[in-house]
């Protein structure tokens, strides 16, 4: 597994019918070695706190193998960044990988928390107001990282997987719990795994209201 690009954006402004406002979503391909600490990628804005970002959810990966399928699908090139992800990665497994996974870089550590939900500056991102819509008919996500060990990373920079500590609860099983009633046993399933904080704090006022 291997590292294609390594992505950080600036604030931008996205004026459109989906979205109008201050955004991080525009990321661009870097090169040279990138710092990795515990709120995600040195120099990357993170605009709305609220939705984003955060030690659960500090780096968004996407699959190089995603981004051709949907190049296919759209009929134009979708290159690296285009999501608004951190890293553009070959290899990872499709098309969930468990949370709690642990991901080793050489410098890096990191760990499954979340697939990512669509919204609507995704949509406005890629200048189309029913790509949300497309994105969960798709279900291919991509995954939220947690940093357990900060390091730096680079484009081409291989790393393994640790499944060891990883939970019984996939990130396309959140994914598609995220459109659909959740029973009490599926909250208490993904409540005992690994998740980030926001998917935590929702299912449990999910369960509360069972």
């Amino acid at each position: 597994m291997q590292v294609v690009s390594v992505n950080v954006g600036k604030a931008r402004r996205l004026e459109g019918r989906s979205f109008k406002g201050q955004t991080g979503i525009i990321k661009e391909p870097v090169s040279g070695s990138v710092s990795i600490g515990e709120l995600g990628l040195s120099g990357d804005a993170i605009i709305n706190g609220k939705y984003h970002g955060g030690p659960d959810q500090a780096v968004y990966l996407y699959r190089s193998e995603d981004y051709a399928w949907w190049s296919e699908e759209l009929g134009r090139e979708i290159g690296p960044g285009t999501f608004g992800e951190n890293l553009t990665v070959s290899g990872l497994p499709a098309p969930g990988i468990a949370v709690g996974t642990r991901l080793n870089f050489e410098s890096l550590r990191l760990e499954v928390t979340a697939p990512r939900i669509p919204c609507n500056t995704l949509a406005q991102r890629m200048d189309d107001p029913k790509f949300a819509k497309a994105f969960i008919r798709a279900e291919r996500p991509g995954i939220y990282c947690r940093v357990l060990t900060p390091g730096s990373i680079e484009t081409d920079a291989t790393f393994s997987l640790d499944a060891s500590a990883a939970s019984g609860v996939s990130t396309l099983d959140m994914f598609r719990g995220a459109y659909r009633k959740l029973d009490r046993d599926a909250l208490e399933r993904f409540l005992a795994a690994p998740i980030d904080v926001r998917s935590r704090t929702d299912y449990e006022e999910q369960l509360a209201r069972l």
